[in-house]
């Protein structure tokens, strides 16, 4: 007798639908799984077997053949037991079927039939939302679904907990589980850092228009503090976005963010290609992607490794990485906001020949760690110098601070939404020219810049990219030779870093 069960797979964060087919006729005793299962899913011959001997159910004794479909797909993890299992079970007639072509399973098995939590059922339930179907889920993957509201969810802790659901003449009420409690964190304030205007100014117009940030300055002036402040000077996440966020997070090991903020995201500077862009076996997100509608944050820029630095270049531009390996490419999201500091020489100390003590050429080979290529796609580059006394010693700067620039942030953002749909980093050429409007005045310093500094016409669209968000912070209807000098300011660092 044959029997198909559906469940979910897991590929980056989508999660495609696999078919759990079970065959059982008389013959000598055996248990094959087929269907480009891995080693793990192999494995879910003595899992399932055990699991379902311990809860008091019969394994049949003939040949029992599981076949996942489709059978080009690679099968990773435990995930498919509990289909498995309730696959065998329905087909050897031990429970009711009437229910099984409304209901999804996933779940892990232990030995002794319990039920254990998966990685991606977040992803699988979201491709459920909306629809009549039900998804039978472990109990300890509850709280990660309580963001869906359109979804039936039936947590169950053991094999028998399934089978009771299935032999119901009614499908129970699905759980309604209210979203948790979100975690206090300690509230980071812009006050928190003396004096640096021109580079809270930076930030605020990094932050209005989604534009990539890199800081240069010596140590202690306030790079980290001010890079950590950018994900509180931004709005809130939509639903749409909070739950790709929830769907990338699903799939990792990393604790979530509350549901609706912006991720923030600071590996270290020994991180290894895999760990930023993505890998593994199976393939697991890297650190642009667990970044994805919130910051990533590259402190000691040019001590990343090379193949690190120049990794980023293509996700910069898409908004995407594909993560290619022998038979699989997985492509992940990974629209981030890019925010790095560095020294401005190995000691740190360029600016004040007091302290520094690096040769010029140390100097220029330190700056030319970071290519051409990858800076012409940093829009605004600013210097942190040292916190002049009066600041440093005078009145703390007006928690209002934060409040004011989040206020100019946001109704900067609802501008450029309602224009173009999109933040302004994210415009493409055509749109660039649709939208951003230049005065006069403004377009004849924008030229004149572009032939004295030679700049690329990358570099061209992204100056009048952050000139149309310093005009939105002004709420201007078009760019002027004000807006476009402030914007050419903020790439004054050209030349000195490919010195």
């Amino acid at each position: 007798m044959s029997v198909t069960i559906r469940t979910r797979a897991q590929v980056g964060i989508d999660a495609p639908q696999v078919l759990v087919e079970a065959h059982c006729q008389p013959g000598t005793p055996s248990f094959t799984v087929v269907g480009m299962a891995q080693t793990a899913v192999r494995e879910a011959r003595d899992r399932v077997r055990s699991a379902i001997k311990n809860v008091g159910l019969k394994f049949p004794l003939g040949r029992l053949v599981v076949n996942l479909a489709p059978a080009d797909l690679a099968k990773h993890g435990g995930r498919y037991d509990l289909a498995i299992a309730i696959a065998i079970l329905a087909a050897t007639e031990q429970v009711n079927r009437q229910h099984l072509d409304r209901l999804e399973f996933l779940g892990e098995l232990s030995l002794y039939g319990e039920v254990r939590g998966v990685r991606g059922a977040f992803c699988a339930a979201s491709g459920l939302n909306g629809r009549d179907d039900g998804l039978v889920i472990p109990a300890e993957n509850l709280d990660e679904l309580a963001p869906l509201s359109g979804v039936a969810v039936y947590p169950v802790s053991t094999l028998k907990d399934a089978v009771r659901l299935l032999q119901a003449g009614e499908l129970p009420e699905p759980s309604r589980h209210s979203r948790p409690p979100k975690r206090s964190s300690p509230a980071e304030s812009l006050s928190d850092v003396r004096g640096q205007a021109t580079a809270k100014r930076a930030l605020a117009v990094a932050a209005a228009g989604g534009h990539h940030l890199l800081m240069t300055g010596p140590p202690g002036t306030g790079k980290t503090m001010l890079a950590r402040r950018l994900a509180g000077l931004l709005p809130r996440l939509s639903v749409d976005e909070a739950i790709e966020v929830a769907n990338v997070y699903s799939v990792s090991t990393r604790n979530a963010p509350d549901f609706g903020s912006r991720p923030f995201c600071d590996p270290h500077h020994t991180a290894s290609p895999a760990a930023i862009v993505g890998g593994g076996n199976p393939i697991a997100p890297g650190e642009i992607t667990l970044a994805h509608r919130g910051v990533l944050f590259l402190d000691e820029l040019p001590e990343y490794q090379r193949s690190v630095l120049e990794a980023l270049r293509e996700p910069l531009e898409a908004g995407e990485v594909a993560v290619a390996r022998v038979g699989q490419t997985v492509r992940y999201p990974a629209r981030f906001q890019l925010v790095a500091a560095m020294n401005p020489c190995p000691a740190g100390y360029v600016c004040d020949e007091a302290h520094c003590r690096c040769a010029p050429h140390q100097v220029r080979q330190y700056r030319s760690r970071i290519s051409g290529p990858l800076l012409d796609r940093i829009d605004i580059r600013v210097e942190v110098g040292p916190v002049p006394e009066q600041d440093l010693w005078g009145e703390p700067p007006s928690a209002a601070e934060d409040t004011e620039l989040r206020e100019l942030v946001v109704a900067a953002q609802t501008r450029q939404i309602r224009r173009a749909s999109k933040v302004n980093a994210a415009l493409t050429v055509r749109e660039i020219e649709r939208y951003c409007t230049l005065a006069p005045s403004a377009a004849k310093l924008l030229r004149r810049a572009a032939s004295k500094f030679r700049l690329s016409a990358r570099a061209v669209h992204r100056l009048r990219k952050v000139a149309l968000t310093i005009a939105d912070l002004a709420d201007a209807d078009e760019a002027t030779a004000a807006h476009v000098a402030e914007a050419l300011t903020f790439r004054a660092l050209d030349e000195e870093l490919a010195g």
